[in-house]
């Protein structure tokens, strides 16, 4: 099947961003694309938690959301959108990081929270608390589509492989992993890690990234490593976007999975062990 990565590099505008991501996505599903996924945080990137509460809403009232879903319907197309920020009831005021899987109709098939929280120090100057805006979700998921079962995850959630072999149980053919990776991190373990987790699974991977230094008019900048990438099931490379914004096409060959699996069949050869005491 044909599908695309769209490779982004977005504001902490969201009403700016909108168009740009339309005018890609148009032009993917324009090119033969079914199935056309774009990064984390599609919306808006930001680390400010000012700004996003004035800048984000809530689902029902995202303006993004409604765009790329009327793009779906209109084009026939299967569409992972990322992720987007969105607002949420909670108490503490915190934001959802939320992906939505929607169907060719423009219905959302599967919505997936992020789990694990980019907590980290990477460096001196370089510092993330994302769950300081960003509430945990706690449930995995695994979505039916015409060409094959998805499962869901990004970015942050690609160091935790439990959750990768919990989705390749429950079926998954193809696993999502739209991200907005750190240059530092993504240099050093990017590709390596999905490679890890198409090798481990036997599933296509597809990691439509952010990239670049995101533009702000108020607010510290924020840089991502770009290089989406899209990893066939026996571990190979098939797509790596460089570091441009842009539309990046591939085919996915479906046959591939069930040949990788009995190639090396550590699914169904794993065993249950006790834990070092």
């Amino acid at each position: 099947m044909k599908a695309a990565l769209v490779q982004l590099n977005v504001s902490d505008a969201p009403a700016r961003n909108l168009s740009g991501t339309v005018d890609m996505v148009n032009d993917a599903a324009s090119g033969g694309a079914e199935f056309i996924l774009t990064p984390e945080v599609t919306n808006c990137v930001s680390t400010n938690r000012d700004h996003q509460r004035d800048v984000l809403a809530h689902e029902d009232h995202d303006m993004t959301l409604a765009a790329l879903r009327d793009v779906a319907r209109e084009k026939g197309v299967w569409l992972l959108i990322g992720s987007l920020g969105l607002k949420t009831d909670d108490a503490d005021g915190r934001f959802a990081n939320r992906s939505f899987l929607i169907g060719a109709d423009g219905e959302s098939v599967a919505r997936y929270d992020k789990i694990h929280m980019f907590d980290v120090d990477i460096d001196a100057t370089e510092s993330y608390r994302e769950s300081q805006g960003y509430r945990p979700g706690e449930q995995a998921v695994v979505a039916e589509t015409p060409f094959g079962k998805i499962g869901m995850s990004i970015c942050y959630d690609l160091r935790f492989p439990k959750l990768y072999q919990s989705l390749a149980d429950a079926g998954a053919d193809i696993i999502t992993v739209p991200a907005a990776f750190s240059p530092v991190t993504g240099a050093a373990h990017w590709h390596t890690l999905l490679r890890a987790r198409a090798i481990e699974t036997g599933c296509f991977v597809l990691a439509p990234a952010q990239t670049g230094e995101h533009a702000s008019n108020n607010h510290k900048t924020r840089k991502t490593y770009g290089h989406s990438l899209v990893v066939a099931p026996w571990g190979e490379v098939i797509l790596d976007a460089g570091e441009e914004p842009g539309v990046y096409p591939f085919e996915m060959d479906m046959s591939r999975i069930a040949d990788a699996r009995r190639r090396v069949p550590s699914l169904a050869n794993r065993r249950a062990f006790r834990a070092p005491s």
